[in-house]
């Protein structure tokens, strides 16, 4: 512990700052994002497109992960390009500054996230029924459905696009 104070002290002095790791992005939505046994034949094979995935840092890696899987293994099934996506959506939470998108009941948990007065305006405008955790640096919205009244909640690739846009438009903004 000594030693490490030590070394940030040293680190500040000669001006050298570590980078802090990355934000850690958990995203638990209804999503088949997975890769197939019969796309990847092999565990460790399956393994390294898992880690290829994980370990993609932006749009250009995402995209030469999908030009390697497809090159390797044929044309990407769904939940590949599923996978891909929650990749993304990270990659946007992380930019954000949110660490976990998780569907909770009928709501979708952002956290952590703390809005602007501009940006909790426009959410009560676009979804009324939001609820903003402040103390929690929370904010609860309904998930989306496929129709005002009645309508069945929306899954997999349309949820995910669904989340990014939201992103995108309140968080981000």
């Amino acid at each position: 512990m000594v030693g490490e104070a030590v070394a940030d002290y040293r680190a500040q002095m000669e001006g050298a700052v570590e980078e802090e790791p990355p934000l850690e992005v958990k995203i638990e939505l209804p999503v088949d994002a997975h890769v197939p046994h019969d796309y990847a034949p092999g565990e460790r094979l399956r393994l390294q497109a898992y880690r290829a995935i994980a370990q993609a840092n932006s749009e250009d890696d995402i995209r030469a992960v999908r030009e390697e899987l497809t090159d390797r293994y044929g044309p990407l099934p769904e939940p590949v390009e599923n996978l891909l996506l929650v990749a993304g959506l990270r990659m946007l939470a992380r930019a954000c500054g949110v660490g976990e998108i998780v569907l909770q009941g009928s709501n979708i948990r952002f956290a952590p996230v703390e809005l602007r007065e501009s940006q909790e305006l426009r959410l009560k405008r676009l979804h009324p029924k939001t609820v903003i955790k402040p103390a929690a640096h929370q904010i609860l919205v309904p998930r989306p459905t496929t129709g005002k009244i009645g309508g069945k909640p929306v899954v997999g690739r349309e949820l995910l696009s669904w989340t990014g846009e939201f992103l995108a438009t309140i968080v981000g903004a």
